[in-house]
């Protein structure tokens, strides 16, 4: 019995001791992954991984390296966030700069504008210059090259009445004088035709201010002859003379009307006087006069709604604005627009206009485009009216006073033509 037990002692000492060699060499088999990372240790233990190697499986130092590469990215985050700071406080006072006073234009002098503008007459200088002077250079003036002068005449809307009174005194002085020189006859038909100019009719605009009161200019045309627009250039006419102007639109019926007055007038510093749309247009040229009056200015300039001569009502409407600014004081100018491209039409517009409102000046546009600058004597010889300014373009300061010698220069064209003869 003693024996069992002792071999019993025996063999249990032999297990434990065969499980201590065994489950350290179990124990010991994580160690490789551990060597490797063992370089990073400042101190790598070889014999303690024998008697404890699981406190080399979550070291502390493994959490250091981590955290030490995801720190730098957080402070190389930060810079990009105050860079984009500047651009918005760059843009802020970008937008605050925008709205800036426009500059104001000094117009160009109206003296001697015409001459400047004389190549815009090409058109018409077909007709008077290449025309007509070909016709009379000619080594026979027999009925049919007279006719074909009276044709070109008319064509150019000269008139009927004009022509024929032109034509008899080139004629009589033709044959009088032996005139056959190209020089001879282009001074000839130059008198002529400023003769049937009337060049003694009184061209000045009436603009300056009187016992202590502005001038009031009243502007009336039909519906797209440019009236707003040519508003807006006599405007500039006036500024360039040295006259200080007050606008009023009284063109209530055109939304764009009032707006595009107030462009022009801002371009010269002139300030526009303008009610809501649809108001009435007398009432907003009544209250122009009256700031004009308060203001000291010298000439108040009222646009009107354009409207078609053979309307009744829109008529006498024109003629209430009148009498309604007539309570301040007599209206000085009123100006008709015509378009030069309507011909023989604008004779009637004339006449209609002249009936209701007086007209004493007639603003003849777009001469530039017709071969029909015959118009500006018919409008004075049908209706006695002066034609006071010439539109020759587009630009702001293409509006030139009317000059009877220097137009009919610029229409015959720099040198006479027909010197074959």
């Amino acid at each position: 019995m003693d024996y069992l037990v002792l071999a019993l002692i025996l063999l249990g000492v032999l297990v434990l001791g065969t499980a201590g060699l065994v489950v350290p060499r179990l124990r010991r088999r994580p160690a490789p992954p551990e060597q490797v990372r063992a370089p990073e240790q400042p101190q790598p233990p070889t014999t303690a991984v024998e008697e404890r190697p699981t406190e080399v499986v979550v070291p502390p130092v493994d959490v250091a390296p981590t955290a030490e590469p995801t720190a730098p990215p957080a402070e190389q985050a930060a810079p990009p966030v105050e860079q984009a700071a500047p651009p918005v406080e760059v843009v802020v006072p970008t937008e605050v700069e925008v709205p800036q006073r426009p500059v104001l234009e000094k117009p160009e002098p109206t003296a001697g504008r015409l001459v400047r503008l004389r190549a815009r007459l090409s058109r018409s200088q077909n007709v008077f210059g290449k025309g007509l002077l070909g016709l009379l250079s000619r080594d026979r003036l027999d009925e049919d090259v007279w006719e074909e002068i009276e044709d070109s005449l008319i064509t150019a809307d000269v008139g009927i009445d004009a022509t024929r009174e032109i034509v008899d005194r080139l004629r009589d002085r033709t044959r009088v004088l032996g005139t056959r020189t190209a020089a001879e006859l282009r001074t000839l038909l130059a008198t002529e035709l400023v003769t049937a100019l009337d060049p003694e009719l009184d061209r000045s605009l009436r603009t300056a201010p009187k016992d202590g009161a502005p001038a009031v200019a009243l502007v009336v045309g039909v519906n797209g002859a440019g009236k707003t627009t040519t508003c807006g250039k006599i405007a500039r006419v006036l500024v360039a003379d040295g006259r200080s102007v007050v606008l009023g639109a009284a063109d209530t019926f055109r939304a764009a009307a009032a707006d595009q007055l107030a462009t022009w007038a801002g371009r010269v510093g002139a300030e526009v006087v303008r009610g809501p749309e649809a108001a009435d247009p007398a009432s907003v040229a009544f209250d122009a006069v009256r700031r004009g009056i308060d203001l000291g200015v010298d000439t108040v300039l009222i646009d009107t709604a354009g409207r078609l001569q053979n309307k009744i009502g829109l008529m006498d409407e024109l003629g209430k604005v009148k009498r309604v600014v007539e309570k301040h004081g007599p209206v000085d100018e009123t100006l008709l627009v015509l378009d030069a491209t309507t011909g023989q039409n604008g004779l009637e517009q004339a006449r209609v206009f002249t009936e209701v409102v007086d007209v004493t000046g007639v603003v003849l546009t777009k001469l530039d485009g017709t071969a029909k600058g015959g118009i500006v004597i018919a409008v004075q010889r049908k209706l006695g009216i002066p034609v006071k300014l010439v539109g020759l373009g587009e630009g702001p300061d293409d509006l030139a006073p009317f000059d009877p010698a220097q137009f009919v220069d610029a229409l015959l064209g720099t040198e006479p033509l027909g010197s074959d003869a």
